[in-house]
């Protein structure tokens, strides 16, 4: 199996599409970081509309925005790359236009602005995935994909500290941030536009043509919704934990937050070169048992005096972060391995879709389980990734699949 040792910038900016969609990724983030972590405080603050109904319209936004999903497949299938990544970044133009238009009180407006945000963050990935999957193949394309989270990652840390710095201006700075969020969501679509990336297929490559059926993948994308739980756990669950059950204070919160985004800033890359030299299989199941063991991590350090549980819990969110960047530089990577070229967008969508709710049912199932105690969250968590790490480990599909792929890819290096 092919593997890649080395970090080599010029080449990691022409694998993940080229300096202008590197550009493009970075603005698209920048905007991005700017509202979204503040999407529900702009419909409190400037909407004057109450937190639950504002939470509710959030989430059935971006449920309903999964539904695009397959004809978002559909169309990356028909060849389309840059242009469904600009498409997908005007739709979220137009649902910031919308936000910035609702008049106070108009809870249906701004859940159809929260829809058009959705369709956009929903379709953004697949469509990312399948630009880079048609630039890199193999091993390359892994790193691409890990680098591509990495600047995505420091685009969205820069823009929600700029928009922290800026809240002291009340819903003044609110809307001042939604319409520069616009303005970026523009520029960037423009940019992605302009790389003008369509696949064909006789120009796919022929170690990477195979005209089988689309893979099955229950397994994996039953097993990638409980995984995706990790991603929720910096932002929903440790916040949740240590405020009302340590009785913390928010700048542990805020310090773990950071220093997830700055380890998957600076480890993306790093530790998915360093996990090539492994099956994707193989490290998409690593990722399972390191996440396992953070959620225990958590379950223990909880089960502390009050004046070191907070100290502990952030010590094993660098665990949590590991397992994550496991995890996010080997799933995508597998599901466009196993996916023949002609099925890779529909391919894609499927998984995305399973991501996307992943995502949207966590914020219930963890504020669900919390009350009951640490051992109903962190055990219920711990169990339910363990599981979902040995089905992916003993899939037999995906790793016939995938070994497969791995010899075409070898004989071809």
């Amino acid at each position: 199996m092919a593997t890649t040792t080395k970090i080599q910038p010029r080449a990691l900016v022409r694998a993940s599409g080229g300096p202008r969609y590197a550009v493009a990724l970075a603005v698209d983030a920048l905007g991005t970081g700017l509202l979204r972590p503040f999407l529900l405080l702009y419909g409190v603050m400037v909407l004057r509309l109450p937190a639950p109904v504002t939470g509710i319209a959030m989430t059935v936004g971006v449920v309903v925005g999964l539904v695009c999903m397959p004809a978002v497949g559909l169309w990356l299938d028909r060849g389309a790359r840059s242009t469904v990544v600009a498409a997908s970044m005007l739709v979220r133009v137009l649902g910031v236009a919308l936000l910035l238009a609702t008049p106070a009180g108009h809870v249906w407006l701004f859940a159809t602005a929260a829809l058009f945000l959705g369709i956009g963050n929903q379709a953004w990935p697949a469509a990312h995935a399948a630009l880079v999957a048609t630039v890199a193949h193999g091993r390359e394309r892994d790193t691409a994909l890990a680098g591509c989270r990495a600047l995505r990652n420091a685009g969205l840390g820069a823009g929600a500290l700029l928009a922290t710095a800026c809240l002291a201006g009340g819903t003044t700075a609110l809307q001042a941030l939604a319409a520069v969020t616009g303005l970026a969501y523009l520029t960037a679509a423009a940019l992605a536009w302009s790389v003008r990336l369509h696949a064909h297929p006789a120009a796919t490559p022929a170690k990477d043509r195979d005209d089988g059926p689309a893979p099955r993948m229950r397994t994996l994308l039953a097993a990638n919704v409980v995984y995706a739980f990790c991603l929720n756990v910096p932002e929903i669950a440790l916040p949740l934990v240590l405020v009302t059950q340590l009785h913390a204070s928010p700048v542990w919160s805020a310090a773990i937050f950071v220093a997830n985004t700055v380890l998957v800033v600076t480890l993306q890359v790093p530790v998915t070169l360093l996990m090539s030299r492994f099956s994707r299989q193989t490290v998409l199941a690593l990722a399972g048992v390191v996440l396992t063991v953070s959620y225990l991590g958590f379950l223990a350090a909880t089960s502390l005096g009050h004046s070191w549980s907070a100290p502990a819990v952030a010590t094993v969110s660098v665990v949590c972060t590991l397992g994550e960047i496991i995890y996010a530089g080997s799933a995508t990577a597998l599901v466009t391995a196993l996916a023949p070229a002609h099925v890779l967008g529909r391919t894609l969508a499927r998984f995305e879709l399973s991501t996307g709710f992943g995502l949207a049912v966590s914020p219930a199932v963890i504020t669900a389980l919390a009350p009951h105690g640490s051992a109903a969250l962190w055990g219920s968590l711990a169990a339910a990734t363990l599981l979902s790490a040995g089905a992916v480990a003993t899939e037999k599909d995906q790793g016939t699949r995938l070994s497969g792929y791995c010899r075409r890819a070898r004989g071809g290096s």
